[in-house]
């Protein structure tokens, strides 16, 4: 009778370890499942993360980069040419003033019919009527800021007594619209289509 109660006891207990190993295990096994769920997650995820630009917003930003572009490029040339035309009238007002000293200085010459006349000696010649330096080297060359300048004499004879001065842009419509002229009055006039209308019908500025 004994012996079979202590078999019965421990086949209970028996039965309750085996019970509670199989909950252990099932445990374990559920916590191993979550915890490798979580590491594939956070590996797709960490792949998905470091995926460069796919090529549907590359040509997003570049359509965008180009539409800005085109918004601010007519913008610029805008600014440029305006700026470029400021340079050209003080241009020639620098010419006029340089012209009335060149008068002044050598009243036998009168006007200097070239640009040259009123540029810089060279290294360390006197000034002459023929290099009095009165302008700068960019503009007695004729060229300076997207504008090319002439000067020429008007009539003939000893000393001269008119001249006129041009400021046309070295290409039209890219760095300048207008066109500009004087002459010995001091009047700055202005064309929108040649030197020549704007010194026979130009419009003071």
């Amino acid at each position: 009778m004994q012996g079979g109660l202590s078999k019965a006891c421990a086949f209970d207990l028996t039965h309750m370890e085996s019970g509670k190993l199989q909950a252990a295990y099932d445990n374990f096994s559920g916590r191993m499942v979550i915890i490798m769920k979580k590491h594939k997650t956070k590996k797709h995820t960490t792949k998905h993360a470091t995926k460069g630009f796919s090529l549907i917003e590359l040509l997003i930003v570049v359509a965008i980069i180009l539409i800005i572009a085109a918004i601010a490029i007519p913008n610029l040339l805008r600014s440029r040419i305006a700026a470029n035309e400021a340079s050209a009238v003080g241009s020639l007002r620098t010419v006029n003033v340089a012209e009335i000293t060149y008068n002044t200085s050598y009243p036998m010459v009168g006007f200097a019919c070239t640009l040259g006349a009123m540029g810089p000696p060279s290294g360390s010649t006197a000034a002459s009527s023929t290099a009095a330096g009165l302008i700068d080297s960019n503009l007695a060359g004729g060229t300076k800021s997207g504008y090319s300048f002439t000067v020429a004499c008007i009539g003939s004879g000893t000393p001269t007594v008119n001249y006129q001065s041009t400021a046309a842009p070295v290409s039209a419509g890219v760095t300048g619209q207008r066109y500009f002229c004087s002459d010995a009055s001091g009047v700055i006039k202005y064309d929108a289509t040649s030197t020549d209308n704007c010194l026979t019908n130009g419009s003071p500025i």
